[in-house]
């Protein structure tokens, strides 16, 4: 009887894992085309490295390296500079002069965006043109035949561009400035 019991439980796993098998035979297949046609990004995707700006286009980074400190995998580097009081790039005393980030060291964790005061660094989703595949692959694939070249990200790459909005309000700060020196004088 016991022989019985154990015969039709195998024959039940048998005819299950066959199940399987035959329904995934008859479903549609879906496959991607990758190299020529990237698939889509999911919406809560971060894994773009972005440096943040102020609303008067000022850079928010000001150098102090504690993003490079407490990266785990030593992917950071920054070289602050001190900055020129005529024209600054960032509104503290000093900014980012040189910083990179070696995108095949980065393990994506997302203590550079925690560490920093000021919010300057952030994962972020920059979704790019969805019909230009060159667009996508640069901005996410890491996969290269001139790997050290293009995986060493500078402040150029970082950065979010200034919008018009930006400019327009930073021109003002400026007009002001150069009013309230006049004043004074």
């Amino acid at each position: 009887m016991n022989f019985l019991i154990r015969g039709f439980n195998h024959c039940h796993a048998l005819l299950t894992g066959l199940g399987v098998t035959l329904r995934y035979l008859v479903t549609p297949k879906m496959t991607q085309e990758y190299p020529e046609k990237p698939g889509p990004l999911e919406p809560r995707y971060r894994g773009r490295h972005t440096q943040r700006r102020y609303e008067n286009g000022l850079e928010r980074c000001v150098g102090c390296s504690l993003c490079a400190i407490y990266c785990p995998a030593y992917a950071i580097f920054v070289e602050a500079e001190e900055n020129d009081p005529e024209n600054p790039v960032s509104p503290g005393e000093r900014h980012a002069k040189t910083y990179e980030i070696d995108m095949l060291r980065c393990i994506y964790c997302g203590l550079c965006e925690e560490a920093c005061p000021e919010d300057a660094i952030q994962l972020s989703y920059q979704p790019g043109d969805p019909d230009d595949p060159d667009d996508i692959k640069a901005r996410y694939e890491l996969a290269n035949y001139e790997r050290p070249q293009r995986f060493l990200f500078d402040k150029e790459m970082l950065l979010e561009p200034l919008t018009e909005k930006m400019k327009a309000k930073r021109a003002r700060e400026l007009e002001d400035s150069k009013k309230s020196k006049e004043e004074v004088d």
